[in-house]
C-alpha cells in the first residue's frame, strides 16, 4: 500500500492551494486519511483528517475554517484545499492511513511529503 503527496510549491501569502494524496495498492476505499504537516525546526503535527465511516472531518484549531479536506474514494485520491496561507502555514505536508485521531501513532501508512512555502 503507498500513499503519494503532491500539489505543493510556492504560494503567497492570503493565496490557495491544493495538495493531493494517491493512495494505491489496494481496492478497498475503507480508509481514513490525516494531514500532517512539519515546519523547519519543528516536530510533525496533526492538521486535520477524513473519517471514512461517517466521512467527518477534524481539523486542527490554527487551521480551522481556512483548510478543507476532503476523500474520492472512486479515485482513491484525497485533498487538502488551503486557503487564506499563512507564512506560518510553511511545511512539508503528508498524508497517512488508517485513522481520524490527532497523532501520528494512530497511522499505519506514510506519504513522503510535499513542501508548501507561502512567501512574497
Amino acid at each position: 500500500l503507498q500513499l503519494q503527496a503532491s500539489g505543493g510549491g510556492l504560494v503567497q501569502p492570503e493565496g490557495s492551494l491544493r495538495v493531493s494524496c494517491k493512495v494505491s495498492g489496494t481496492t478497498s476505499d475503507k480508509y481514513s486519511i490525516g494531514w500532517f504537516r512539519q515546519a523547519p525546526g519543528k516536530e510533525r503535527e496533526w492538521i486535520g483528517c477524513v473519517d471514512h465511516g461517517n466521512g467527518r472531518t477534524e481539523y486542527e484549531d490554527s487551521v480551522k475554517g481556512r483548510f478543507t479536506i476532503s476523500k474520492d474514494d472512486v479515485d482513491h485520491t484525497a485533498f487538502l484545499q488551503m486557503n487564506r496561507l499563512k507564512t506560518e502555514d510553511t511545511a512539508i505536508y503528508y498524508c497517512a492511513i488508517d485513522s481520524c485521531l490527532p497523532a501520528a501513532l494512530f497511522y499505519n501508512y506514510w506519504g513522503q511529503g510535499t513542501l508548501v512555502t507561502v512567501s512574497s
